[in-house]
């Protein structure tokens, strides 16, 4: 598994189900756009300010957060899709 480090947090990307259109059309996964959804897996230590300060992640393990669109680095291991972030890049947890 992947440690993050600094103010990183490793997110598994939750899959949507199938969609399909108002007509009635099944949307192809080739189609669809990336979610924006996923649980914290990992987080790392936190940011160091300038001054040494050690400030820490807002979100924990386990938590389903929303991430920017186009935020992070896109992973695989094991079959699965995972995104390591920024945690500037995470805009919600969801309760």
């Amino acid at each position: 598994m992947l440690k993050p480090l600094g103010d990183r947090v490793l997110v598994e990307i939750i899959e949507e189900g199938e969609q399909k259109t108002a007509g009635g059309l099944f949307v192809p996964d080739t189609a669809k756009e990336k979610s924006q959804r996923g649980k914290v897996i990992a987080v790392g230590s936190g940011k160091t300010l300038d001054n040494g300060t050690k400030v820490a992640v807002e979100v924990s393990e386990g938590d389903t957060v929303y991430f920017a669109k186009y935020g992070g680095t896109e992973v695989t291991l094991d079959g699965k899709n995972y995104s390591l972030l920024s945690e500037r890049d995470i805009l919600a947890i969801v309760d």
